[in-house]
């Protein structure tokens, strides 16, 4: 992925900045510092980004979810409108480093793990994005088939390929929009601010349409807004709101736990640290929250409308009209184009750079995603989503812990940037790695672990004290292992 200026010069970029003794093993033009000409993102960009990344299936199917363990519709985007203003404290926080030296997420990794430590939690990061990448990239193929399929009066049906397990028309679309995201990653990232910056209008309209599409051919939104909570007195899970809620909070802050890592990605090309802050507030909690009514008010339409509550977008598209369909499907399509460019290939495209700064820049980073995305069967991975919400939600808090507790209490938000591409500089410690980083991280994790073996079937079962912790895994993760680092920091690092 190339940078966002051209006839960019790593050589003069690092004279003109007044650094010396930089390892050439540890960075590429890429990495460096972004320049006073790089810095061209105000809030309006960061928050059309935003709306880009928040706008898409997943996210439209969050609700349902929620909702399907019996909550009422406001509790379910209470329930997302809360998480998404808890995240959003490390997004801006972490975001203040990106904005501030103009890094991206692995180098900050670099100061509380050191310059090898630091590849272990940026390729963490950036295998989840790679799942990510494949489901996202599938759902955008699906609705390519059922377009496709829907103007050929259904002449795509076919039967499963053998491994695969999906038909050739449907593996044939998703190789199609999977190809498209090539045009982009070889573009790079002012392409990808390009296109959230004219897709977010056009995003809001359509969900917005597809609400008052929905309120007139109903008559009202129906029954849906109007059926009590499940937990409400003499309701079947009567008294067992907060025994559910708790592990929603932690799914949904899970959702976007990935970004709050590697946010320094986007908010090093802010103008301004008013930009990344009011172009986050702006841009995340709120959209999330509409987004998350919107679906609920238009399924709950749906049952008026054909007798059935259909959460499924590309469901929905299908009952549709002709012209509707086409509209619909183009608007999830990119609408899923802009969630993953910006949430799932520059993330990792910068951690498996990070790997081997002089052989891997961002572009061929972003290629190796887009490969790895493919490899993990994202069709299969699709039915798994929930669980792997908390369960990677248990590797990411400690690494946001980490890095907090680093910039902000260890460093007092300063850094010697120089350093930071040195391997013997002062961010190395033990053969490029600061073990306090690394060991702090293992802490972090130690007490998820039993709760995850559980939840993914490894195990039995587990007591309920593992469980109850696991529940709130992102944050136990981010205090225990904060905590841990800051410690092991003056034990190791005397």
């Amino acid at each position: 992925m190339a940078t966002a200026t051209t006839n960019y010069d790593a050589g003069n970029t690092v004279s003109a900045q007044g650094m010396t003794g930089l390892d050439p093993a540890l960075f590429n033009e890429d990495q460096l510092p972004t320049t006073a000409q790089n810095r061209t993102w105000n809030w309006v960009s960061i928050a059309a980004l935003w709306v880009g990344m928040v706008v898409c299936i997943p996210t439209y199917l969050l609700a349902s979810y929620l909702i399907g363990l019996g909550m009422s519709w406001d509790q379910a985007v209470m329930t997302i409108l809360l998480a998404n203003a808890i995240v959003l404290i490390p997004m801006v926080l972490i975001g203040h480093a990106g904005t501030k030296y103009g890094i991206p997420f692995p180098v900050l990794l670099r100061s509380s793990f050191g310059p090898t430590g630091a590849k272990i939690p940026a390729v963490a990061r950036g295998v989840v994005a790679c799942g990510w990448f494949g489901i996202q990239t599938w759902v955008g193929g699906s609705a390519i088939y059922v377009i496709l399929n829907t103007l050929t009066g259904g002449a795509l049906t076919g039967g499963a390929l053998p491994v695969l397990g999906i038909s050739a028309a449907e593996f044939l679309c998703f190789l199609a929009f999977w190809a498209l995201h090539l045009y982009f990653i070889k573009n790079g990232t002012e392409s990808i601010r390009w296109l959230e910056t004219y897709a977010a209008p056009f995003l809001l309209a359509m969900g917005l349409a597809l609400l008052y599409w929905a309120y007139s051919k109903a008559g009202g939104f129906g029954e849906m807004l109007s059926t009590p909570s499940a937990f409400d007195a003499g309701q079947p899970k009567e008294g067992q709101f907060w025994s559910v809620f708790w592990p929603s909070l932690t799914g949904m802050i899970g959702f976007w736990a990935t970004l709050a890592l590697n946010i320094p990605d986007f908010t090093r090309h802010a103008r301004s640290q008013k930009d990344q802050f009011l172009g986050q507030l702006v841009g995340l909690p709120i959209p999330m929250a509409l987004f998350a009514f919107i679906a609920s008010a238009v399924t709950s339409a749906t049952v008026v409308i054909y007798g059935e509550a259909i959460w499924d977008p590309i469901a929905l598209a299908e009952k549709m009209g002709r012209a509707s369909i086409l509209i619909a499907l183009f608007a999830l399509i990119v609408a899923t184009l802009t969630t993953n460019l910006a949430a799932n290939v520059v993330a990792p495209a910068h951690g498996f750079s990070n790997l081997a700064p002089s052989k891997i820049n961002l572009k061929r980073g972003g290629y190796i995603t887009a490969g790895i995305g493919i490899a993990m069967f994202p069709w299969i991975l699709v039915n798994h989503i929930v669980g792997w919400l908390i369960a990677y939600s248990a590797l990411l808090g400690p690494i946001a812990g980490i890095m907090l507790a680093d910039y902000y209490l260890l460093r007092k938000t300063k850094l010697e940037v120089a350093d930071l591409f040195k391997s013997n500089g002062i961010y190395s410690a033990s053969n490029g790695t600061n073990w306090a980083g690394v060991l702090a991280l293992v802490i972090g994790i130690l007490p998820n672990l039993p709760g995850f073996l559980a939840g993914v079937g490894l195990t039995s079962g587990t007591s309920d004290l593992f469980a109850t912790l696991y529940t709130y895994a992102w944050f136990v993760g981010l205090f225990v292992a904060g905590a841990a680092y800051l410690v092991l920091a003056k034990v190791l690092n005397r």
